[in-house]
């Protein structure tokens, strides 16, 4: 297993599925409830059929395959009477890929597993201590997925390879690009201050995923979130790994040190969106940054109310994405590019991406949007040459309550073949993505 193969294979990240992760747990089927608590039945499953017409693993022609995954299992709070709220869950998921596998040879088409995904307690403090507001302290210990920020840096434990890297060894169970999974393996996570003023995170977090080299951290943030927007500084520090799974360059983690300054808000101008993080990291190799830069404005009282987003990101040389993720219930976060990030190759190092990204909704439960992307491969050029473009259209469609589908068609222009340096077999012509997700939750 080669560093290539453990930064920029990191598995696709479907925003439809956050959406409806969110949203099922929001409106899980009640089971019980009372005054004070209730016991809700989780149920989320999403299908996908995927089509490229060029793959970029070696192997001649295009591919098509099938995902899917169903999550389910249950969850809930109880009031204590005073002293603060109990809240927990314990989900399983079971995921599969048919077909060819995955453009990217991620996945083969065999991939089945059912497993436990969530198994996680918590506690809320709701008015117990005043000072730190509504539900000031929150401390949860289990299997959960944990975000720091805006997931630049730690956004859930998502990578979900299948039986195409290392002889299998590394197989999750399918759903590759529809990343099935999400939880660390075990943490335990204080949360303090709610979400308002001054407040903070403190987590110690382990993975059981070997692409990840079951990487073990400690992280902190500290942000102020006022009315013009939230400032926010992060501390991630690698405790240890596995190092039967780590090559060199994952191997830098143990004794990492990762420092970010960050914010996101309005500055004051209405319906206008800004965000930046600034990131290194210090490891034995040397120290590395990315950053990014966003700015967006939603036209409010245009048919349709468009909003327009351009981002720049950077990452240096040997910038480790660790586990970076999807980080808001868009597309077009920190995977770039449906077809770059996940088959490709241009995966948040040794790069930059300009970015625009256009959405309207013509009817409360209908989006469409149009992402492009724009990738230039900063150093080493003449070895790996990923430089590239991209197109993606898609459509989201709240068919019922219940029930979303969403359409997808993406250009992907490589500037060289894999004969040049790059990862696209057969030519640097525009290869033609589409793919058709259908999710349901209850």
């Amino acid at each position: 297993m080669n560093s290539h193969q453990t930064t920029w294979v990191a598995g696709g990240v479907l925003a439809l599925a956050a959406i409806l992760g969110q949203a099922g747990q929001a409106q899980a089927y009640e089971l019980a409830t009372s005054a004070d608590g209730a016991l809700n039945i989780d149920l989320l499953a999403v299908h996908g059929w995927m089509n490229s017409r060029k793959n970029y693993d070696g192997r001649v022609g295009g591919s098509s395959w099938r995902e899917g995954f169903v999550k389910y299992g249950f969850s809930g709070h109880q009031g204590l009477s005073g002293a603060g709220t109990l809240y927990g869950g314990l989900n399983w998921v079971s995921s599969a890929t048919w077909g060819d596998g995955d453009a990217g040879g991620n996945s083969v088409g065999t991939e089945r597993r059912t497993a436990l995904e969530d198994a996680y307690l918590g506690w809320r403090s709701r008015d117990r201590f005043p000072a730190l507001g509504t539900d000031g302290v929150d401390v949860s210990l289990g299997r959960q997925a944990v975000q720091l920020g805006r997931g630049f840096i730690v956004n859930d434990d998502g990578l979900n390879l299948g039986r195409g890297p290392a002889d299998g060894a590394l197989d999750r169970g399918g759903a590759y690009y529809l990343a099935a999974r999400h939880a660390f393996d075990r943490t335990a996570v204080l949360r303090l201050g709610g979400e308002q003023g001054l407040h903070g995170t403190a987590a110690w977090l382990k993975s059981d995923n070997l692409a990840q080299a079951e990487t073990e951290l400690a992280a902190a943030t500290l942000d102020y979130a006022g009315e013009a927007g939230l400032v926010g500084l992060t501390w991630v520090r690698g405790l240890d790994l596995n190092r039967e799974w780590a090559d060199d360059f994952l191997e830098q983690r143990d004794g990492m040190n990762v420092y970010s300054l960050r914010g996101e808000g309005d500055a004051g101008i209405e319906n206008a969106n800004f965000a930046f993080e600034y990131a290194w990291q210090d490891k034995d190799a040397g120290s590395e940054t990315a950053w990014y830069a966003e700015a967006g404005y939603t036209f409010a009282d245009a048919p349709w109310t468009p909003s327009l987003t351009y981002r720049y990101t950077r990452y240096s040389e040997d910038w480790d994405s660790l586990f970076t993720g999807l980080s808001s219930p868009e597309l077009g976060t920190w995977f770039q590019g449906e077809v770059a990030a996940n088959y490709a190759g241009p995966f948040a190092r040794n790069n930059d991406v300009h970015h625009i990204a256009l959405r309207a909704s013509p009817r409360e439960n209908l989006t469409l949007g149009a992402l492009f992307f724009d990738f230039n491969t900063l150093k080493d050029r003449d070895t790996l040459n990923l430089d590239g473009r991209e197109l993606d259209l898609y459509l989201e469609w709240a068919v019922t309550d219940n029930v979303v589908i969403s359409p997808l068609v993406g250009w992907y222009k490589p500037s060289r073949d894999e004969t040049e340096g790059g990862t696209q077999v057969g030519g640097n012509g525009t290869n033609v993505y589409a793919q058709l997700v259908l999710a349901a939750f209850f």
